[in-house]
């Protein structure tokens, strides 16, 4: 029998950027007049002035405001961006990117460096430069029996330090709520793995 998966998600891919096409119509005239463009032109400073180019960043932003403006129609279906899935974050990327490219914008992949990651238990602090997961047979091993062997994975996406549960048995906790979706990192978040606390010193 054939699987249904591989449609399903070229399907919620198309819906979602023929939804960002309409959206993106207002968003790229918004973004003439924002900060993006200002930015854009510094990153660009060997383009004609009249060429426009959009970082990573700015690719980001727009699918995050694309998606919010979606959202905004339907406020009770939609969960907030945060809480979305990373498939269907890249599906409104990639709903965005299409879109530029068709209005003739420059999307530049420029990847930035990725910042540490300083966190502390206990009287313990550790700096992480790459992706890792904490556990009990983790790379930041914890001592807690109600841990999970490998509990989450912290990693590392377009820049910012997100956290991800890894099926474990009693769930990752960030700011006293439990998750399912891989939530992003921000100094002073506490995320609970058993009875063991783990505070982001910086992402």
């Amino acid at each position: 029998m054939t699987s249904q998966a591989p449609a399903s998600s070229s399907s919620r891919i198309r819906r979602a950027r023929a939804r960002a096409l309409l959206i993106c119509r207002w968003a790229r005239t918004s973004l003439r007049c924002s900060r993006l463009r200002d930015q854009a032109a510094s990153n660009c400073r060997i383009r004609p002035w009249h060429h426009r180019c959009v970082t990573n960043s700015g690719l980001e932003h727009l699918a995050r405001t694309a998606y919010e403006a979606h959202r905004g129609a339907h406020p009770a279906d939609l969960p907030p961006w945060e809480e979305t899935t990373e498939q269907e974050q890249q599906a409104w990327r990639a709903a965005v990117s299409a879109v530029a490219a068709q209005t003739g914008t420059t999307l530049i992949e420029k990847a930035s460096p990725t910042r540490s990651l300083v966190i502390q238990t206990g009287d313990k602090r550790y700096t992480f430069q790459a992706d890792f997961t904490a556990g009990r047979q983790g790379n930041l091993a914890i001592s807690d029996e109600f841990a999970s062997g490998h509990h989450c994975r912290f990693r590392v996406a377009h820049g910012l330090w997100l956290v991800e549960d890894l099926d474990s048995t009693n769930g990752t906790w960030l700011n006293g709520r439990r998750f399912n979706a891989a939530q992003r990192l921000k100094k002073g978040d506490k995320i609970k793995i058993g009875h063991t606390v783990i505070t982001i010193v910086s992402a």
